[in-house]
């Protein structure tokens, strides 16, 4: 008997020093942590999706999609996570950059404003001579917040010699030491900064101007040289991507930020409120739609030519 006890032992030691099977590492790059847009991504290590398909996905934090990009350019990762219009710029300039997934469909911008402007600063036009911060890009690449702040003063007759467009993070820790610090007059920021910002009383909405561009948004990209020579890393990449857009779709939005542990009370306050605000934010399935190609394509008609021929829609699928 005496034996038996050691022998069983001797198999539970053995099976418990085996080396664990080492898990295959997928680099992400993208903004964050906590910006709005990205939770999706960001859930996807929190749930254990990455886990499940044998992957350890590291999620690398930049500055801006534009930097992501820059990345995932460089080879420094696998993937990024970035708009639409700095992936399209990125592409104008001649990068191997391929759209795989949407993430985000209805992304919502917001130029605001120091409050201790307000008396000063009614309107667009009153924004002529003053510092603007966007989200930083990469020589030649644009970020999605300056392409769309170029729009927004050209649409209300502000020349670019008009403003000085400064580059800042996109996080909390940039953005709040910017208008605290007087840095800067005004943002065009993401959510659920902007949102902070405002409850703090450090800025307010210009004329509550909150942008809702249409169409693709957030998306996931890559290189060809990784589809071509890892057909089945995008696989793996899409597949873990949309199961987390499907449980988001099953889950309260407490739930979504208690699974991505954001302690913080005035974020988890900030993230739950414009969730909540938008509750169709996020892609539903992760698959494209002909819908979202034609709305993007007259949101920039620049990148008209270039959508069509950087979407490789074989794993996320298409729908109407």
């Amino acid at each position: 008997m005496n034996l038996f006890v050691a022998w069983i032992a001797t198999l539970v030691l053995a099976w418990v020093s085996m080396p664990a099977v080492a898990l295959e590492r997928f680099v992400l790059s993208m903004p964050g942590p906590h910006a709005l847009s990205f939770l999706p991504v960001e859930l996807i290590p929190r749930m254990g999706a990455d886990q499940e398909q044998g992957i350890a996905l590291q999620i690398v934090y930049t500055e801006s999609g534009a930097t992501a990009l820059r990345q995932l350019v460089m080879r420094n990762a696998d993937f990024a996570v970035a708009g639409i219009p700095a992936v399209m710029s990125s592409r104008a300039a001649g990068n191997d950059v391929v759209i795989l997934a949407p993430v985000d469909h209805a992304p919502v911008f917001v130029l605001m404003v120091r409050a201790n402007l307000h008396d000063q600063i009614k309107s667009i036009a009153d924004l002529k001579g003053k510092i603007i911060a966007v989200n930083a890009g990469s020589a030649p690449v644009q970020s999605t917040s300056e392409q769309l702040l170029k729009q927004l003063l050209a649409s209300n007759g502000v020349g670019l010699d008009a403003v000085h467009i400064v580059p800042t993070g996109q996080n909390w820790r940039e953005l709040s030491a910017l208008i605290l610090s007087d840095t800067v007059d005004a943002i065009m920021g993401n959510e659920p900064f902007a949102s902070r910002l405002q409850k703090a009383g450090l800025v307010f909405f210009l004329e509550n101007e909150t942008l809702h561009a249409p169409g693709l948004y957030i998306t996931l990209a890559t290189r060809q040289e990784v589809m071509t020579k890892t057909p089945n890393k995008v696989a793996t990449m899409v597949h873990m991507l949309q199961k987390s857009l499907a449980w988001i779709g099953s889950h309260t939005h407490v739930q979504l930020i208690d699974t991505l542990s954001v302690t913080d009370p005035e974020e988890r306050d900030a993230l739950i409120q414009v969730l909540q605000q938008h509750p169709d934010l996020f892609s539903r399935d992760g698959r494209f739609s002909t819908r979202q190609m034609h709305e993007t394509e007259q949101l920039f008609p620049l990148y008209h030519p270039l959508l069509e021929g950087m979407i490789n829609e074989r794993w996320a699928g298409r729908s109407p």
